[in-house]
């Protein structure tokens, strides 16, 4: 049976569109412009389908806490001492049922061009997945776009308990909010919470201070965490029931995903109950699930019923230390022997909009030393891929946007633009015009490997053999730079090197007769094999008597192809 990879294009949809200049730090939307959905053209989504994409992840699409009034719009203004940054947190959630009307055209018509956008994404031959934000709202959260017949969030709620399980949310009864922080911001008076809300990163206490997820509250999943995590799941609680109605009615939007924030923390049982009702009615659905505990992995595949999970604190930070030179490339044969049994259901990336970009000087410093990391990374296994945009063409995301700050991620608090996308796009025309000549050989490199991942059945379905146990005292291959695999399919074997060096190495590849037997592959004599990223022949020996002597560039790799 023929099995495609997902290949995962994230975008900040507020950012994508948006090439107004110059740009001034904390700028308005005024001052700096902003991005919509009906900048997605068929002509763009026809160009990220080209880089191999299958998905495309539109990052903050459902209304959030803003600085911008839209109070003529009817939607309520939020307190400017709880919103962070001009343009707002994506994360802090302010209607659950609404678009945010930054990205529309005509704000009174934001959910008639979702449904457009969804649309022409499909009639690109794409598949659109959405947040879903179930840990914390924003302070202020109220639906002015629910459903008729549907209680906002904290609407019944006994404001006078800490904690019971059919309140959405906890609170510090008989304590105003008195947050270590500037509570007035730009407003006249200060903003006012009475009684305090828990905090969204678990702070239970009215006293949050600026590291904390201050611009947020904590929702209540029926656990009674100041009394030793205590489970209350039987009756099902109120937020369980919100929470559910809220996924059916973005599925019933016609989309294809959600990636749920900060999912692990959120009970496990919310997610083993929620998840298969809405499957039932809408089967397609995957469900990706931002998980950092490695211990939890496997009850949140097999319990709560994710599709996926974030592969950071293995895969993602192991590249990154490879990449960067303190870690040897040897540490990722640990990566894939922790996941046995689960390896599919990871998703791999090296960007997001949590992390720093690769071509940062805070990372690596230039993109194109990610390169081997991201062979391997979209290599190595058959579960899905991601790409940030930008990545593709070595983005720096070395600006000081405003609230974010200097930190090389690519803002997603202020009004801004990301100046490789903005370039690329060159008002639609895409004709590369604008773009450097090291940047478009990046992009290249990006199209030829997304190109690779969808096409070669080895890597869509096959199988993996490891070839860093008999090279580690190899004299002709630095284990500390360098990583070498096998995938095999039918009568296809894919050797793949990766260099993390600077310097481009002749390098000697043994394969154990054990990798023979194991993948059922033919010693080959003098063999032709064609490097998939350049399309070049070469002529090698593939045999267990004799290493296999290959050139690999600096910061770059091979995918050699084998028949037989």
């Amino acid at each position: 049976m023929n099995k495609s990879k997902i290949i995962i294009y994230q975008v900040f949809t507020r950012l994508f569109g948006n090439s107004q200049m110059p740009t001034t730090p904390n700028g308005t939307i005024k001052e700096n412009g902003c991005g919509k959905m009906a900048d997605f053209t068929i002509r763009a989504l026809n160009e990220i389908k080209k880089l191999g994409a299958s998905y495309i992840w539109y990052t903050g699409i459902i209304e959030h806490a803003t600085q911008t009034n839209y109070t003529r719009y009817y939607i309520r203004p939020d307190h400017p001492a709880v919103v962070k940054g001009k343009a707002g947190s994506p994360y802090a959630i302010k209607d659950y049922y609404d678009i945010d009307p930054d990205l529309a055209v005509s704000v009174p018509g934001r959910m008639k061009e979702f449904t457009q956008l969804v649309d022409r994404t499909h009639r690109a031959g794409l598949k659109v997945i959405i947040d879903f934000v179930p840990n914390h709202v924003a302070r202020q959260y109220s639906s002015d776009a629910k459903p008729e017949g549907v209680r906002d969030l904290g609407e019944n709620d006994d404001t006078q308990k800490a904690f019971d399980p059919q309140n959405n949310f906890y609170y510090i009864p008989g304590t105003p909010l008195a947050a270590s922080f500037d509570m007035k911001g730009s407003a006249e008076e200060p903003y006012v919470e009475n009684p305090a809300k828990a905090t969204g990163n678990d702070r239970f206490d009215a006293s949050p201070n600026i590291t904390d997820w201050y611009e947020t509250v904590k929702l209540n999943y029926g656990v009674d965490y100041l009394n030793g995590r205590a489970c209350h799941f039987d009756p099902v609680p109120d937020t369980w029931l919100k929470m559910r109605d809220i996924l059916l009615f973005w599925a019933a939007k016609k989309i294809d995903g959600f990636r749920c924030d900060m999912a692990e923390m959120v009970p496990v049982e919310f997610w083993g109950w929620v998840i298969p009702q809405v499957k039932e009615q809408y089967p397609h659905l995957i469900f990706i699930a931002e998980v950092y505990n490695p211990a939890e992995y496997r009850n949140y595949i097999f319990n709560g019923h994710f599709d996926y999970l974030y592969d950071k604190v293995g895969l993602y930070d192991t590249l990154r230390g490879v990449i960067c030179g303190y870690t040897p490339a040897s540490a990722i044969t640990g990566c894939w022997q922790s996941l046995e049994g689960i390896a599919d259901h990871m998703l791999n990336f090296l960007e997001n909009h949590d992390e720093q970009r690769i071509a940062s000087d805070f990372f690596a410093g230039n993109g194109r030393k990610g390169k081997p990391g991201m062979i391997v990374s979209a290599c190595m296994n058959t579960n899905p891929v991601m790409l940030y945009f930008g990545q593709e063409f070595g983005e720096r995301g070395m600006q000081s946007e405003g609230f974010s700050g200097r930190d090389g991620r690519t803002t997603i608090f202020d009004y801004w633009n990301v100046d490789t996308i903005a370039r690329w796009r060159h008002k639609n025309k895409f004709d590369g015009t604008l773009l450097h000549k090291e940047e478009t050989e990046l992009y290249r490199f990006y199209t030829r490997l997304m190109t690779i991942c969808t096409q070669e059945k080895a890597i869509t379905q096959g199988r993996f053999f490891d070839l860093m146990y008999v090279n580690h005292e190899n004299w002709n291959f630095n284990s500390a730079r360098q990583y070498a695999f096998l995938r095999k399919q039918d009568n296809e074997v894919l050797l793949i090197i990766a260099n993390f060096d600077e310097i481009s190495a002749h390098v000697s590849v043994n394969i154990p007769a054990h990798a023979f037997e194991y993948l059922d592959i033919p010693p080959m004599t003098c063999r032709q094999a064609i490097d998939l990223l350049t399309g070049e022949a070469e002529q090698l020996d593939f045999t267990p008597d004799k290493a296999t002597q290959v050139y690999v560039d600096g910061f770059g790799g091979k995918i050699l192809k084998f028949t037989f």
